[in-house]
């Protein structure tokens, strides 16, 4: 994660170090999945449409598949082909809000299989609670504004792990409530 932090930083015309102070106390996490199989999956949802909160997401995934990405043009949702020994990448909100919209969170879900149990570990790149997220400086000018207010990782982190739960009556905070 950290190596690809640099080649994206070299990507944006930025020192190869440039984005790695936020990640001094990271909070990242490794999580395995367990997607069963459903002989009626239309009644089913692995995981729900939703965009990463954090900066970036390294997934690896069995042969199953079940990921799909939305296409930003129409909304379509678009199966993502497993590829042996291949891991694949999602910009999180936190980059996005970096970069000024240079690189975009992509809409993802993950839906079951009919017949096959589906299996991924997905490793969750988050900056240090205390990291304040707002478009880089070197990014921004008078022809190119901020895209975003500034927010703190961790209140932003919080919030929303909050909002998942309806039964807490929070409001669903994602980052396009902190737009300029």
């Amino acid at each position: 994660a950290f190596k690809l932090l640099e080649l994206i930083s070299i990507s944006l015309g930025l020192s190869s170090d440039r984005l790695t102070g936020y990640f001094k106390d990271q909070t990242s996490i490794l999580r395995f999945n367990h997607y069963p199989p459903c002989p009626n999956p239309e009644l089913a949802l692995g995981v729900g449409r939703h965009k990463d909160g954090g900066a970036l997401t390294v997934l690896a995934q069995d042969s199953v598949g079940g990921l799909q990405v939305g296409r930003r043009s129409d909304g379509e949702w678009i199966p993502v082909k497993p590829i042996p020994d291949a891991l694949i990448i999602n910009i999180g909100n936190c980059m996005q809000v970096w970069t000024n919209d240079k690189y975009w969170s992509a809409e993802h879900r993950v839906v079951v299989n009919t017949s096959k149990e589906r299996f991924s570990v997905p490793f969750f790149f988050f900056p240090s609670h205390e990291a304040n997220i707002e478009p880089l400086e070197e990014l921004i000018s008078e022809e190119n504004p901020p895209c975003y207010k500034r927010c703190n990782w961790g209140k932003f982190f919080v919030s929303r792990n909050r909002s998942d739960f309806k039964k807490l009556e929070v409001e669903n905070i994602q980052i396009d409530h902190f737009k300029a």
